[in-house]
Protein backbone atom coordinates (compact mmCIF):
# COMPACT_ATOMS: atom_id res chain seq x y z
CA UNK A 1 0.00 0.00 0.00
CA UNK A 2 1.40 3.08 -0.44
CA UNK A 3 1.71 6.42 1.49
CA UNK A 4 0.22 9.24 -0.29
CA UNK A 5 0.37 11.54 2.31
CA UNK A 6 2.48 15.00 2.71
CA UNK A 7 4.89 15.08 5.13
CA UNK A 8 6.82 17.96 7.25
CA UNK A 9 10.47 17.81 7.08
CA UNK A 10 12.70 20.57 8.33
CA UNK A 11 15.82 22.46 6.90
CA UNK A 12 18.97 23.34 8.59
CA UNK A 13 18.39 26.28 11.50
CA UNK A 14 19.56 29.95 10.45
CA UNK A 15 20.94 31.35 13.34
CA UNK A 16 22.91 34.57 13.92
CA UNK A 17 24.55 35.59 17.25
CA UNK A 18 23.83 38.77 18.57
CA UNK A 19 27.22 39.68 18.53
CA UNK A 20 27.59 40.34 14.73
CA UNK A 21 24.12 42.23 15.01
CA UNK A 22 24.33 45.96 13.34
CA UNK A 23 22.22 48.17 11.76
CA UNK A 24 23.15 46.69 8.20
CA UNK A 25 21.06 44.26 6.64
CA UNK A 26 22.89 41.08 6.82
CA UNK A 27 21.46 36.98 5.96
CA UNK A 28 20.31 35.21 8.79
CA UNK A 29 22.04 31.89 7.11
CA UNK A 30 21.51 30.31 3.33
CA UNK A 31 18.75 30.76 1.21
CA UNK A 32 15.73 28.02 1.46
CA UNK A 33 16.08 25.43 -0.67
CA UNK A 34 12.52 23.96 -0.51
CA UNK A 35 9.24 25.95 -0.52
CA UNK A 36 8.42 26.63 3.09
CA UNK A 37 5.41 25.77 4.39
CA UNK A 38 6.29 26.68 7.63
CA UNK A 39 8.16 29.74 8.34
CA UNK A 40 9.48 30.58 12.12
CA UNK A 41 11.89 33.42 13.05
CA UNK A 42 12.84 33.86 16.63
CA UNK A 43 14.37 37.27 18.56
CA UNK A 44 16.00 35.82 21.26
CA UNK A 45 18.05 38.97 21.53
CA UNK A 46 17.31 41.89 24.22
CA UNK A 47 16.80 44.15 21.37
CA UNK A 48 14.09 44.77 18.75
CA UNK A 49 15.61 43.76 15.05
CA UNK A 50 13.97 44.53 11.71
CA UNK A 51 14.00 41.62 8.64
CA UNK A 52 13.76 42.35 4.96
CA UNK A 53 13.69 39.42 1.61
CA UNK A 54 15.70 41.20 -0.61
CA UNK A 55 18.33 43.19 2.58
CA UNK A 56 17.28 46.48 1.28
CA UNK A 57 13.77 47.85 2.35
CA UNK A 58 12.37 46.69 6.08
CA UNK A 59 9.62 44.19 5.64
CA UNK A 60 8.69 43.43 9.30
CA UNK A 61 10.09 43.97 12.96
CA UNK A 62 10.27 41.56 15.89
CA UNK A 63 10.74 43.20 19.42
CA UNK A 64 13.30 41.59 22.14
CA UNK A 65 12.57 37.93 22.94
CA UNK A 66 9.41 37.95 19.90
CA UNK A 67 8.74 35.39 17.29
CA UNK A 68 6.82 35.10 14.17
CA UNK A 69 5.33 31.63 13.20
CA UNK A 70 3.72 31.58 9.66
CA UNK A 71 1.58 28.33 9.31
CA UNK A 72 1.92 29.26 5.08
CA UNK A 73 -0.65 25.98 4.15
CA UNK A 74 -3.10 25.61 7.12
CA UNK A 75 -5.84 27.10 5.02
CA UNK A 76 -4.85 25.31 1.74
CA UNK A 77 -7.67 24.26 -0.93
CA UNK A 78 -7.34 22.39 -3.82
CA UNK A 79 -8.49 25.05 -6.22
CA UNK A 80 -6.24 27.91 -5.20
CA UNK A 81 -2.99 25.87 -4.23
CA UNK A 82 -0.78 26.46 -1.32
CA UNK A 83 1.11 28.99 -0.54
CA UNK A 84 4.05 28.94 0.50
CA UNK A 85 7.23 30.86 0.86
CA UNK A 86 9.64 29.88 -2.70
CA UNK A 87 12.71 27.90 -3.14
CA UNK A 88 15.62 30.57 -2.90
CA UNK A 89 14.14 33.05 -0.24
CA UNK A 90 16.36 34.93 2.00
CA UNK A 91 15.91 36.20 4.94
CA UNK A 92 18.10 39.65 6.34
CA UNK A 93 18.03 40.79 9.89
CA UNK A 94 19.71 44.00 11.37
CA UNK A 95 19.07 45.87 14.84
CA UNK A 96 16.34 48.63 14.32
CA UNK A 97 17.43 51.13 17.02
CA UNK A 98 20.84 52.45 17.87
CA UNK A 99 22.09 49.97 20.68
CA UNK A 100 23.47 46.65 20.06
CA UNK A 101 22.27 43.58 21.78
CA UNK A 102 24.12 42.11 24.34
CA UNK A 103 22.73 38.64 24.48
CA UNK A 104 20.90 35.84 22.24
CA UNK A 105 20.39 34.97 18.87
CA UNK A 106 17.91 35.12 15.98
CA UNK A 107 16.97 32.03 14.41
CA UNK A 108 15.13 30.86 11.25
CA UNK A 109 12.92 27.71 11.08
CA UNK A 110 11.73 26.61 8.03
CA UNK A 111 9.81 23.58 6.96
CA UNK A 112 8.64 22.12 4.05
CA UNK A 113 6.25 19.16 2.46
CA UNK A 114 7.39 15.84 1.36
CA UNK A 115 5.81 13.60 -1.00
CA UNK A 116 5.29 10.61 2.23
Amino acid sequence: MSNLAIQIWPEILRTLDFSVLDNTYMGLGTAIDNPARVYWVQNLTDVQVTFSFDGVNDHFTLPDDGFLLLDSTSNRTNVGGAFAFPTGTRTYVKISGAVAPTKGSVNLTVFYGKNG
